[in-house]
């Protein structure tokens, strides 16, 4: 930019609030892991105007950015009588992989990059036998819109309790049973993974003015 276009920002919001949009995403982990027959377990959590939630699965408590699909079915979470989505989640499935790609607008416009889409895809073992990685497949995560979309634009109908705990509840089975669930069974020698954590994200935004020789104010 010129330098008169700059001259003209900085008279502009010399005497006007400069508006920065964000997210704000908070993580909770729940109480209790994956046992055997599968995952139920609950929490008590404020919500605040939150647009998504955002389920990891950890396999060891020192995973920080590298989470795998837990191959699971029949997972939902409920929470202020609604269920998120509206049916019972199969990781593997079509329907699953379209839910998630529009999401996290990778549908359109942006493409999914391919350890992505095998995260999503690809199953880690079958009825009798877990499978050895042909290839990366730690960038699972699983988006929940607790917007919905209407004629092209979003409308707000996020969860907001304001500021009061309510229960949020994560339930659903393994699709390969036994020894061959890769999630609970993070090994072959005994090890089991520990509890999934749920983000919430909300929007909101910072204030930059120039009152009082300049401040910043962060709504929360």
């Amino acid at each position: 930019a010129s330098d008169a276009c700059l001259n003209r920002v900085q008279q502009f919001y010399s005497t006007r609030p400069f508006v920065v949009p964000a997210q704000r995403i908070e993580s909770w982990a729940f109480p209790s892991g994956a046992a055997l027959t599968g995952l139920r377990t609950s929490q008590n959590i404020p919500l605040s105007h939150v647009t998504d939630m955002c389920l990891i699965f950890p396999k060891d408590p020192r995973c920080i950015t590298c989470f795998e699909n837990p191959c699971y079915q029949n997972m939902q979470i409920s929470t202020l009588g609604r269920n998120f989505p509206d049916f019972p989640m199969n990781t593997l499935n079509e329907q699953f992989f379209t839910m998630q790609l529009a999401a996290n607008n990778l549908d359109n416009i942006f493409e999914a990059c391919d350890e992505y889409e095998d995260s999503l895809a690809t199953p880690r073992g079958s009825a009798t036998r877990r499978y050895n990685p042909a290839s990366d497949y730690t960038s699972f995560f699983i988006t929940l819109q607790c917007e919905r979309n209407s004629n092209g634009a979003l409308t707000f109908d996020g969860l907001d309790t304001q500021n009061q705990n309510t229960s949020i509840e994560l339930r659903g089975q393994p699709i390969f049973q036994g020894t061959v669930d890769t999630y609970y069974n993070v090994d072959t020698n005994g090890k089991h993974p520990p509890p999934p954590i749920l983000c919430t994200v909300h929007d909101t935004f910072w204030l930059f003015t120039p009152n009082n020789g300049g401040s910043c104010d962060y709504d929360t």
